[in-house]
């Protein structure tokens, strides 16, 4: 539980909150050429992700151990996320972004490997409500890390100060974006020292083959394990309809920060602010799935959510400045002054909660769905085909968003594509199964 805790921050304070508004509204030259690039960006990371994750998990179970692949892949987030640190305005937009890029393959990595532990360390019984909670656990992470960022290191290019008031610490500079760039090595710093109590304290598998020998017999499980996945239709459907939700709610993840940056010209402040009450909400949310999830399944609980975040992303997209629900509801435009100040944004942040109440439990019970329908002894080769099918199209969404903004000039248009994703994956896993592995449904 306490890897997700270690892992949240980089998701939390640099891909959705401070990093990624900051490379969209300031190292950017224009806001949707920087919402284009960063879209573009995800979209490379998810391609990587999504052909190597499966070679990887079957090469794992072969291999026996996980915590070695883990700590492989922390080197190199790790030192990707301390490179972030030179993204400095005005130092281009490639060695960011492919720094970034190398820290999201890395994280997804670790991710295969410590999800694919948990079918062998928790009874099936208890896997919706560990998952839950220790999603839940992540956000309370992020949640920290983001409250000291905002208050204590990023402070406004307008007036020197955090939101707090006080003068960013170690002597940040506002105008260079210091306290957002920080986001990657304090990032880095939390995952180090976190992830340490996986390393002492969590059981891993005996040794397997040597790893010339797990490669070979990995590859060779994985073409037969795929074959299997066609011929378990329950699990083939669970696995397409996740590929297509999933696609939608990381392209909401990853995009949603840097969207409001843009519609409302919100800086750290207000983006920061919007984070922790995300955060807030999202840790109550994962701690009512995770018994939601016991009593009642972890597939109604998917559903339940893929209809919220449905909701809360036509919200989004259809509020502007003085208007709501595609200008359906006229707002008035008076700025009462301090965060969040006019009605618009207000409406914005009530969509906002939608989310956050949501977009936890919605993947910490994919992961006990998928947990509960497979065997233990196949847990990597098919949590490396479960995050096959959360990155498999995972460029897609994103490059749509990019694609659409960069061509429309609007990022509101962009943002609707997300809808699509949503839609079309509730369809298809309204008629799978639970477990995914039973016959009928």
């Amino acid at each position: 539980m306490l890897f997700d805790w270690a892992a949240q921050p980089f998701f939390t304070v640099v891909t959705t909150f401070i990093f990624g508004p900051y490379f969209v509204s300031r190292l950017a030259s224009d806001p949707a050429v920087g919402q284009a690039a960063w879209g573009y960006g995800i979209a490379i990371s998810g391609l990587f992700i999504a052909v190597l994750s499966p070679v990887l998990g079957s090469i794992a179970d072969q291999t026996g151990r996980r915590k070695p692949w883990i700590g492989f892949f922390a080197i190199i987030k790790i030192l990707s996320l301390v490179m972030l640190w030179f993204a400095a305005p005005g130092s281009g937009l490639p060695w960011p972004l492919v720094f970034f890029s190398l820290a999201s393959v890395a994280a997804e990595f670790s991710i295969v490997f410590n999800d694919s532990m948990m079918p062998r360390l928790v009874a099936p019984k208890d896997i919706g409500r560990i998952s839950n909670v220790a999603w839940g656990l992540g956000y309370l992470g992020g949640m920290i890390v983001l409250i000291f960022v905002v208050a204590f290191m990023a402070g406004s290019p307008e007036t020197g100060k955090t939101m707090l008031g006080l003068a960013p610490i170690f002597g940040l500079d506002p105008a260079l974006g210091e306290g957002d760039r920080a986001t990657g090595p304090l990032s880095a710093l939390w995952y180090l020292v976190f992830i340490l109590p996986m390393f002492l304290f969590t059981p891993d598998t005996t040794r397997g083959l040597p790893v010339g020998r797990a490669v070979r017999t990995g590859l060779s499980e994985l073409k037969s394990t795929l074959s299997e996945v066609r011929q378990r239709p329950g699990i083939f459907r669970f696995l397409v309809g996740r590929m297509v939700y999933q696609d939608g709610v990381n392209a909401l993840i990853a995009l949603g920060g840097a969207f409001a940056a843009t519609m409302f010209g919100w800086a750290t402040a207000e983006i920061g602010t919007f984070g922790i009450i995300l955060n807030v909400v999202a840790i109550f949310g994962c701690l009512a799935a995770s018994r939601l999830d016991t009593m009642i399944g972890s597939k109604a609980v998917v559903v339940t959510c893929l209809l919220l975040l449905t909701i809360a992303t036509v919200g989004i997209v259809s509020t502007g400045p003085g208007f709501t629900l595609f200008g359906l509801v006229q707002l008035p435009g008076a700025d009462s002054g301090g965060l969040f100040g006019t009605p618009a944004e207000k409406a914005y942040v009530g969509f906002g909660l939608l989310i956050g109440i949501a977009f936890g439990p919605v993947q910490a019970s994919s992961r006990s769905y998928m947990a509960r329908s497979i065997a233990p002894e196949k847990a990597g080769r098919y949590f490396g085909i479960y995050a096959l099918s959360g990155r498999a199209t995972s460029f897609l969404a994103p490059f749509l968003v990019a694609t659409v903004t960069a061509l429309s000039g609007s990022p509101r248009l962009g943002m609707a594509m997300i809808i699509l994703f949503l839609l079309a994956g509730l369809a298809i896993l309204w008629r799978t199964p639970y477990p995914a592995a039973r016959i009928h449904g």
